[in-house]
Order: C-alpha cells, then structure tokens, then sequence
C-alpha cells in the first residue's frame, strides 16, 4: 500500500501545488480494498476525503490523523516554545504518538521527476476543462 500510496504522488507531482509554494500541506484520502489472498488495490484518491465520525473507529482514528498531520504540516514552521533549544528536537517531542510514514517528500523525490518529465515529450497529456467537458458529454 506504501508503494501504491508513492507511485500515485510520483503520476502526479507536476500537478500538485503547481506554484510549488512554502509551508503548505494536504491531507488525501486513499480508498484501497484487499482480497481474499490479501493482495491491495487501490481504487481511489480523494482530494476532499469524508472526515465523517460515522463509526467508533473513525471516531479514533480521524482526529488523531488530523492531529498529526497538523504537528507535521504546521508545528516546524512555528517557532518552538521556550525550553526547547533546537526546531527539530520540538517536531520530535510532539510527534510521540505519530503513525505517519513518509512516503513521498517533494524536496527528495521533486527534483528527480521534474528532470524525468522535462526531459521527455508527452510523458502527461494535459486537457483543458473544455476538452473534459467534451470527452464525459461523447461517453
């Protein structure tokens, strides 16, 4: 699921925050379904993913994922509070109880795939909202 959960970031990098602006964050939620032989598949990615509490474990397990994407997307961009002597000791205090994995990292994985994608033609084939408009009306 990992690898599934980085291929999908790595297809689609150049369109993610197009501006490549500082100290901003998204949370996406992947939908995958196993199988009998507990293989994975993933079926979808949500950039507005439901963070409904329709059921005792999302009610566990939503607001500490919303938790830890804040200490990591937010608490090293503010300054640490007195007693701490270094920023990165701080994100490592608060992130005690962090289940995150990074998967991907724009800084280390960015600079690689911008070089693979502009160094190749048509490796992404872009449409404008009319052509989509145009293709979902011919199906």
């Amino acid at each position: 699921m990992n690898k599934m959960t980085t291929d999908v970031f790595r297809a689609v990098y150049g369109k993610l925050d197009p501006k490549k602006r500082n100290n901003c964050f998204e949370v996406f939620g992947l939908d995958f379904m196993i199988d009998e032989h507990f293989k994975p598949y993933l079926i979808e990615v949500n950039t507005n993913p439901c963070l409904n509490l329709s059921a005792p474990l999302l009610v566990r397990l939503i607001p500490n994922m919303i938790e830890n994407a804040f200490r990591i997307g937010i608490d090293p961009i503010l300054m640490p509070p007195e007693g701490f002597a270094q920023k990165k000791q701080y994100v490592v205090d608060v992130c005690t109880e962090n289940r995150f994995e990074l998967v991907f990292d724009s800084k280390i994985d960015g600079p690689g795939l911008d070089k693979l994608f502009n160094s190749r033609t048509n490796v992404i084939i872009e449409l404008d909202e009319d052509e989509l408009d145009e293709e979902e009306h011919d199906d």
